[in-house]
């Protein structure tokens, strides 16, 4: 038999798995072109490139095993369509994650006011699916190890330890463990989640991504910290956001000991119930502090999300100082002093100076 004709069986094996997969997907495409259909399109969409390499292969595989070629050609061949095949599929299962993520993730929108549920999905689908890529990389690998006679036992190695925990190996690969392991105690206990809003090494922003090792925050001026993931299981934080959107503001106002407190407070709740921002579920006017020219007061609201909180307080802030310019600018801060009177005891002075006198002073005076 010439070499011609195992070429051209092998050529027309291909042909024929590239033809199966393009008929099968075009098929599938206007079948899955109307609404109600997101699961199929996600399915074609991911699993598309990794199908158009593994049917080409598998009737490849076929091919090889049903026509004659030489010997020495036969095994080699055959072995590397095998391994060409393992990381095919690999990648066929590292897809069908992300069919997953569109599936679960597409009924859970974090845009929606109360994403407190949306938030916990997101995190464990997003932590889970960089977990199981990485498993699934390492047992392809692993499997191809073994099918080297050469390799064999690293291979075997590599299975006995688990995946890729049994990479770990080192003092230099502890930290690469550690955020491993806190990455997946993320997704379990979840103390921070996917749009949180937390406050961190002193920066108020949201968790924008909670990837396998590290946790980037959008800092409220739009710059990045990023962290590693172990920061937030060894360190304290701060999560606004942790059992429920819903958060409470506060303003501190200082103002003279004259001001109306009541006044302010009915003030107060006029702007609140004239605000959008507003959630009309808490409010409240206190005095929380004394010095000694002004007293403090501590304007509390609340609102639905921390952004609004943020927005309410600004506004609340400012409706405030207005009312107290206009209606009562007495309430306003002042600054009083002590007025001295003139024939008061002499004052000790270093050497050389002239005797200073003691002032004996009352209230009342206003400096201007």
């Amino acid at each position: 038999m010439t070499p011609v004709y195992p070429i051209a069986l092998l050529a027309g094996g291909l042909a024929l798995g590239l033809l199966v997969h393009a008929s099968s997907f075009a098929v599938l495409r206007r079948t899955l072109a109307g609404p109600g259909h997101a699961l199929g399109r996600s399915l074609v969409r991911n699993v598309r490139a990794p199908i158009s390499l593994i049917v080409p292969l598998a009737v490849l595989t076929l091919t090889v095993a049903a026509v004659p070629t030489p010997r020495p050609a036969r095994p080699i061949l055959g072995h590397g369509l095998g391994v060409l095949l393992v990381f095919a599929v690999a990648w066929l299962v590292v897809r069908l994650t992300y069919v997953l993520d569109d599936v679960i993730l597409g009924h859970f929108q974090l845009e929606v006011a109360d994403n407190l549920r949306a938030r916990q999905i997101h995190t464990q689908i997003q932590v889970l699916r960089r977990v199981t890529v990485v498993v699934v990389s390492v047992v392809a690998v692993a499997v191809v190890m073994l099918s080297f006679g050469a390799v064999r036992a690293i291979g075997a190695g590599l299975l006995a330890s688990a995946g890729i925990f049994g990479l770990i190996a080192g003092i230099a690969a502890k930290p690469i463990a550690t955020n491993l392991m806190a990455g997946v105690q993320l997704a379990i206990s979840q103390p921070i989640r996917v749009d949180d809003v937390v406050v961190v090494e002193g920066h108020w922003g949201r968790v924008e991504q909670i990837a396998l090792t590290y946790v980037v925050v959008r800092v409220w001026d739009l710059r990045r910290l990023v962290l590693p993931i172990v920061y937030f299981i060894e360190n304290p934080f701060e999560n606004w956001t942790r059992s429920t959107a819903d958060i409470l503001g506060w303003v501190f106002i200082e103002v003279d000991y004259t001001a109306p407190v009541a006044a302010i407070r009915e003030h107060l709740h006029e702007v609140l119930s004239a605000s959008p921002r507003w959630d009309g579920k808490v409010w409240n006017l206190q005095v929380t502090n004394l010095g000694r020219e002004t007293m403090q007061l501590r304007a509390l609201m609340s609102a639905r999300d921390s952004a609004t909180s943020w927005e309410l307080q600004c506004e609340v802030r400012e409706r405030l100082v207005t009312f107290l310019q206009s209606d009562h600018p007495g309430a306003l801060p002042h600054l009083r002093a002590v007025l001295g009177s003139p024939g008061g005891p002499e004052v000790p002075t270093p050497a050389g100076e002239a005797p200073q006198r003691r002032t004996e002073g009352r209230r009342g005076g206003r400096a201007t």
